[in-house]
């Protein structure tokens, strides 16, 4: 069978990019992750960080069957020939003393090169090596990982409520985030030295996660991919077989796919069905 051509409701794609999933966290949304896998095959998986969240789990051991369906999807492509590799975020930093170890045919990279079919490259790393409260106040990201916990409760609830309203889901972390102006200046600046770094590693991109805003966007000549994360937006930046990112977005499990929807690069994804737009 041709590489490109995908069986009927599954996509073969080059490489898929993924992060911020939050495993053994209760917002996580391990079932809308485990349909997105289930309808795309890529040759290469590249896993942003924050995949598992330690920090929770040393909390309070939080881990559903769901996840272990995660974990064993992972594993099974992984044993079918995709190439799986791992960078850890500051929520998955235990797997940072391990770099080049495999774990069942997933490899561990503090953060690598990533060249594209087009043959551009692009720094691929978590980011937080870039958030001055996760380098040098730890106790600050910790409260302020608390506040985000009780933001998630809100969404849990209001979304509750829109459902049975006939709304459509909207996040109320995501919009309380986007008010407070120094979130705003936080992300710009994250993004200006994300791709500040790219460049002094002689890159044309990078790929990242950690802030959990999903964009494409050019930045002074760097393209700047963040892949968002699978708590409130669920997404995440598929590579097309002659190099083309997309960034897709993805609803319910139970949901049909909806039309496409134009995304603006300079804006991040929203959630308007099963898959969204296309950023070249």
């Amino acid at each position: 069978m041709n590489a490109h051509a995908p069986e009927p409701n599954v996509r073969r794609v080059r490489t898929l990019f993924l992060s911020d999933v939050h495993l053994g966290s209760k917002a996580a949304k391990a079932d809308f992750l485990l349909d997105f896998l289930r309808c795309h095959e890529a040759a290469t998986i590249i896993l942003v960080g924050d995949i598992v969240d330690g920090w929770r789990l040393k909390r309070s051991w939080y881990w559903p069957q769901s996840c272990n369906d995660v974990v064993q999807k992972l594993l099974r492509k992984a044993r079918k020939g995709a190439r799986i590799i791992y960078v850890p975020g500051n929520h998955d930093e235990f797997l940072r003393d391990f770099p080049g170890v495999h774990f069942g045919g997933i490899e561990v990279a503090q953060q690598l090169v990533h060249e594209a079919a087009d043959g551009k490259k692009y720094l691929v790393l978590h980011g937080d090596e870039f958030d001055v409260v996760v380098r040098n106040a730890r106790l600050l990201a910790y409260l302020g990982d608390w506040a985000y916990d009780a933001a998630i409760a809100i969404n849990v609830a209001l979304a509750a409520v829109r459902r049975r309203l006939g709304l459509p889901y909207w996040s109320f972390s995501a919009w309380a985030k986007l008010q407070v102006k120094h979130a705003v200046n936080f992300i710009g600046a994250f993004q200006q030295v994300v791709a500040e770094e790219a460049r002094k590693h002689g890159a044309d991109g990078v790929i990242c996660g950690h802030i959990h805003h999903a964009v494409i966007e050019d930045i002074g000549g760097i393209r700047y991919i963040n892949t968002g994360d699978w708590v409130e937006s669920c997404t995440a930046v598929i590579e097309h077989w002659d190099g083309t990112m997309e960034l897709v977005t993805w609803q319910s499990p139970a949901a049909r796919p909806a039309p496409i929807a134009v995304l603006p690069r300079s804006q991040g994804v929203p959630a308007v069905g099963r898959k969204a737009s296309k950023a070249a």
